[in-house]
């Protein structure tokens, strides 16, 4: 039998069966709350929560949150949103949708139910940044009408209607800018740079590098990200953010390529093809204010962490 906390948690995570969703659930369980996850299943996927299917601690719900949902709750992890370009621009409408529709809904509910509410913002929001590494403060570099927008843009909406509603109604509210993670339980099919690039050496096939390689990003494990997202919830009214997440180590797309190569002992060639329209040349968080306020910095190293992923995406067969 469990023993719950005595501060035990009613928690609502909002695309919770998805990649960070399901990870956040499992964290949260493990702390003692209770969690109903929701999610609709465009991205996310049942095999990602099976495990905690028949907990005592964990429920299941489908719905979209782009409509009104009428649950209890205590704290909310709004994550419902396509993460990745291939799986936001197949319906770029929606994605938007997802974005302010799904944030008025879940701020109405957390407005209801008295709970603390954070979204899951993104590293988007600066767009293709003229500020190097990226600090809170930077507005950003946003094209308001590219093929990228429905997305950007979004996440910037949904950011602006949780600081009107702490402004306008005291709602607490934490909002979290999330930059690049990886780790077991992408969905291998997203369209992301550490995905693609372990499912096409796993298989054998080009490396498809898109540009001339010189493109940077930083890449956060999972767990690590996790941990931060928790830290945050946990933090005093006063600390809404926008707080960055990330991992602030820096790699070339082409580095990131060759090492992926070297781990899986692939034979693929690496295949470059045009650099998309708006694709940031430059992504790396400044996290000064988290190791500040959290007392957190990621642990895991890239190649510790790409050694995990290589290995579920082995065990899963790209399923």
């Amino acid at each position: 039998m469990v023993k719950l906390r005595s501060d035990s948690r009613r928690v609502l995570v909002t695309g919770g069966a998805g990649f960070l969703g399901s990870h956040l659930c499992e964290r949260l369980i493990d702390r003692g709350d209770e969690v109903l996850c929701v999610d609709n299943y465009f991205t996310g996927a049942r095999r990602n929560v099976a495990h905690l299917m028949g907990h005592p601690q964990f429920e299941m719900l489908r719905h979209d949150v782009t409509f009104p949902l009428y649950v209890e709750t205590d704290a909310i992890f709004n994550l419902a949103c396509p993460a990745s370009p291939v799986h936001y621009q197949f319906d770029p409408v929606q994605t938007t949708k997802t974005s302010v529709h799904g944030a008025i809904n879940m701020l109405g509910l957390a407005k209801r139910t008295g709970a603390t509410i954070l979204q899951a913002s993104t590293s988007e929001v600066y767009g293709d940044p003229s500020v190097h590494p990226q600090p809170e403060e930077y507005w950003g570099n946003v094209n308001p009408i590219g093929p990228r927008a429905c997305y950007d843009e979004g996440k910037r909406c949904a950011e602006t209607l949780f600081f009107d509603y702490n402004r306008q109604f005291n709602l607490p509210i934490k909002v979290v800018r999330i930059f690049n993670t990886y780790g077991p339980r992408m969905h291998p099919n997203d369209g992301r740079v550490v995905s693609n690039f372990i499912v096409q050496a796993l298989k054998g096939e080009p490396i498809t590098l898109y540009g001339d390689g010189s493109q940077t990003r930083s890449f956060c494990y999972v767990d690590d990200l996790i941990d931060a997202m928790v830290r945050f919830m946990d933090t005093a009214p006063e600390h809404t953010g926008p707080l960055n997440i990330g991992n602030p180590g820096e790699f070339t797309i082409l580095e990131l390529a060759e090492l992926v190569i070297a781990m899986t002992g692939s034979r693929s060639r690496i295949e470059h093809k045009p650099l998309p329209q708006d694709d940031p040349k430059q992504r790396r968080p400044d996290i000064a204010k988290a190791r500040t306020l959290l007392d957190w910095e990621p642990r895991v190293p890239l190649r510790d962490g790409l050694e995990r992923t290589i290995a579920y995406f082995r065990k899963t067969a790209f399923a």
